[in-house]
């Protein structure tokens, strides 16, 4: 914010000799304006939409009358037209999201929980508006001022300017979502044809002014310093990633020496939308397993609590054999996983903040896989704790592609300091190299393998929660499905955070916020889901040791790095320029095979890919016999190749539920009909009125895929298009999501249809974070709430429940 005019904070800078006295009066001044801009934004927000909007016109209007009375100029035309545009572009979207707001409570899961995409939606056009009145207004006070910064202000109203036009164009997307679909319905319901169509318009708009100066304007100020850092490191690393590609080599120094995307925010922001909208998912999966790397992974680890247990173990791939619930005399056969890649083992992450019994076990230690130095060894200690009555098995997420329980460890070893029960972490492998349905087969496994053999882990198994974020809580879910199907222990509950549960490329209001996300471009979340399916068809004969060069080249120039840090900024900057020219053709990684990564449609239609279990068929006549077979006997519950295929329409219709009140479907069908009246005759393509022209994109046709395949029905890759039968089979659950996210709808309609099946589920939403806020939590205040609030539910699940359970 600019600063001129006007009495500041208390203690004016010291004497100039005085460096101590002057840090500690800028210190003091900054922490004074950020007190200033934050009762600022708490008195803009607590205005109503419409008094919003005037004041913003009000002001704008004030802005051209003034700077239009300042002559010619190229300068003042620009302030003139671009409070033009404010204005404009506020008059015309305020209608839009007060419809929004007027329907938007339908959408909710119930009163105590007010949260769906067009919600967000209107939430993130309102923070927008209140920049842009808060920005208006110091306009108005200091634009006479000799201190009034013209070029800086008026590239932030520009870029502003821009992001309320687009947030514009998605409100009357909502609004053409409202109108499509069936009342209560988040996702669009569209033939595919047409669901195509509304995706293709969609991703032609620009987006790079959400990356540039804009940047996480939606999110808690704490974490916006956080995106810009990861906004910059990711366009420096993509500007190189093209070099290892033609055998130039990456640097670790790649993401320090690109200093113009951080002093131009513009170039950042086209870079960004060019990387999102450009790149395959195996950048994404270099960029994100980052954090994998020795030296950052340490830092991480310093900053989080100090556990006795942090071990990685290899489960052999052997089969073994668990008890049926419903008669623990009967058997059945768990085998390890096969898909794609054959039998092979399976890593898990034991961690412990005390040594339990069992845990230093020889059987335990013969399981125990090296990582190097880094290893954790376990220190003697004269007495060991009990087992725990409870267990934690955590999937961690990473969008199928990327990270392993090592990116994750921070926070988990908080969980088990907090907890007080081990931790069960699985490294499960990554698509596209091993598509669905290779992970969802060793989350199983490993979760079967973890019951049996509990008591190594440290715990009696009395309790048993899973518990994971994003992709991790998809797979939550679908281990669940898998566990009920095969007659097994369910987990006792699911906390999942965040969690996909729709992995169709479909519309829905919160999902239009990826067109501002930094962390979930939708273009990036669509190559995810794609490859997860096997639909990875771009031709990278090489780019899975590619990826793998470039990562081995980050973790060799990264301890470089660190020694150059001690000669200077200026020396390890040049040293680095020159290493990377030097040395650029002398790390060349050699090819390997590559590995299958499309899901083979016939080989799933074999029963025995899921599954070559001797008593499989055995176990799902006994579920039969034992009374359920409504639920558990059901061709929807087993692992046959009905399963498999898609789901009929007549299965999956949760958009209505039956004990609505006949008042409300009457008042959700008079809103529809409303928004469809207005855009009668319009076709899906023509979502805008006449004279409004949002932005597109300069970067060319997206690569992103546009048409889902058919395995993206599977519920157990869907587990939002399961039936009725699976779903009744799932234990209580407990969600977490954010408001801001992508996924949102994904969480509310989910735990709607339980809610309605009588299942017990609760969804609790965070405000202003981000999706993945669980890898941030010792990043601010905000963070470290969210984070406990995951620990509370996960908590909730493993007390018994008594009289008095919150449960």
């Amino acid at each position: 914010m600019d600063t001129a005019g006007g009495a500041g904070p208390a203690g004016a800078p010291g004497a100039p000799d005085s460096k101590t006295n002057k840090e500690g009066s800028k210190s003091r001044s900054r922490r004074w304006w950020r007190k200033v801009k934050a009762k600022a934004s708490r008195l803009m927000h607590s205005m109503d939409l419409r008094t919003m909007t005037q004041s913003l016109v009000t002001l704008a209007e004030d802005n051209i009358a003034f700077f239009s009375s300042q002559g010619p100029g190229e300068t003042t035309r620009r302030l003139s037209g671009v409070f033009a545009g404010i204005r404009e572009q506020a008059l015309g979207l305020e209608p839009a999201l007060g419809r929004l707001l007027s329907v938007a409570h339908l959408f909710d899961l119930d009163a105590e929980t007010p949260a769906n995409g067009y919600r967000s939606l209107v939430h993130t056009a309102r923070c927008c508006l209140a920049h842009l009145l808060h920005k208006s207004r110091y306009v108005a006070s200091n634009r006479r001022s000799i201190f009034f910064r013209t070029s800086h202000n008026l590239a932030e109203l520009e870029a502003y300017l821009a992001a309320l036009t687009q947030l514009r164009a998605l409100a009357y997307y909502a609004q053409r979502l409202l109108a499509t679909n069936r009342p209560g319905g988040l996702f669009f319901e569209g033939d595919e044809e047409l669901t195509t169509d509304f995706l293709r318009e969609y991703v032609t708009l620009h987006k790079g002014c959400f990356y540039g100066r804009c940047l996480g304007f939606q999110f808690a100020p704490a974490i916006r310093p956080f995106l810009q850092t990861i906004a910059i490191g990711l366009v420096s690393f993509g500007e190189h990633y093209k070099r290892n590609e033609t055998g130039l080599g990456v640097t670790a120094s790649s993401l320090f020496t690109s200093g113009r995307f951080a002093i131009d925010p513009e170039l950042r922001g086209a870079e960004f939308e060019r990387i999102a909208q450009n790149l395959d998912v195996h950048f994404w999966k270099a960029f994100w397993n980052i954090t994998e790397i020795e030296v950052l992974s340490s830092l991480a680890n310093m900053a989080s609590a100090t556990v006795r247990v942090s071990r990685l173990l290899s489960l052999p791939p052997e089969a073994f054999e668990m008890p049926l619930t419903a008669d623990p005399k009967l058997m059945v056969t768990i085998s390890p996983p096969s898909a794609h890649t054959g039998p092979g083992p399976v890593l898990v992450r034991l961690i412990s903040y005390d040594l339990r019994e069992g845990q230093d076990s020889e059987e335990l230690n013969s399981l125990v896989k090296s990582e190097g130095p880094r290893s954790l060894e376990l220190r003697p200690r004269p007495q060991q704790a009990p087992r725990s009555r409870s267990l934690v098995v955590h999937i961690h997420g990473g969008g199928f592609v990327a990270q392993t329980s090592k990116s994750h460890e921070p926070y988990l070893k908080t969980w088990a300091q907090e907890l007080g029960v081990p931790i069960l972490s699985i490294d499960y492998s990554l698509a596209p190299e091993a598509p669905f349905p290779r992970a969802l087969e060793e989350c199983f496994y490993a979760y079967c393998w973890a019951i049996k053999h509990c008591t190594l882990l440290g715990s009696t198994g009395e309790r048993i929660c899973l518990a994971g974020d994003s992709a991790g809580g998809n797979l939550c879910f679908t281990v669940s499905l898998r566990a009920a199907a095969y007659g097994v222990r369910v987990p006792d509950g699911i906390m999942a955070a965040y969690p996909a549960t729709m992995l169709q490329p479909a519309a829905s209001p919160s999902r239009l916020l990826s067109l501002m996300d930094p962390l979930l471009p939708l273009s990036v979340l669509s190559k995810c889901v794609s490859a997860y399916a096997g639909g990875e068809t771009e031709d990278h004969c090489d780019s899975d040791q590619k990826a793998l060069g470039m990562m081995g080249l980050v973790r060799r120039d990264t301890a470089l790095l660190l020694r150059d840090l001690r000669l200077g900024a200026s020396s390890w900057l040049n040293s680095f320029l020159e290493l990377s020219g030097r040395k650029s053709h002398q790390n060349l990684m050699p090819k390997a095979e590559p590995m299958r990564r499309s899901v083979s449609e016939a080989a799933l239609a074999q029963p025995e890919e899921l599954g070559t279990d001797p008593l499989k068929n055995l176990t799902r006549h006994d579920l039969s016999l034992r009374g359920s077979s409504e639920t558990s006997g059901t061709p929807e519950l087993s692992l046959s190749a009905e399963t498999l295929g898609p789901s009929t329409p007549s299965d999956v219709n949760f958009f209505l539920r039956s004990e609505d009140a006949p008042e409300e479907v009457e008042a959700r069908d008079e809103a529809r009909d409303e928004l469809g009246t207005q855009d009668k005759g319009l076709s899906i393509g023509v979502t805008f009125p006449e004279g409004f022209h949002p932005r597109r994109s300069s970067q060319g046709p997206t690569r992103m895929p546009l048409y889902s395949s058919p395995i993206a029905k599977n519920p157990f890759m869907s587990p939002l298009l399961a039936p009725d039968s699976m779903l009744q089979s799932l234990p209580t659950v407990h969600i977490v999501a954010c408001a801001l996210d992508p996924m949102l709808d994904d969480s509310v309609m989910f735990a709607r249809r339980l809610r309605n099946l009588g299942k017990p589920v609760t969804l609790r939403v965070v405000e202003d974070l981000p999706h993945g806020f669980l890898s941030l939590a010792a990043l601010c205040r905000e963070t470290r709430e969210a984070a406990a609030l995951c620990v509370e539910r996960i908590r909730l699940v493993l007390t018994p429940p008594g009289p008095t359970s919150p449960v």
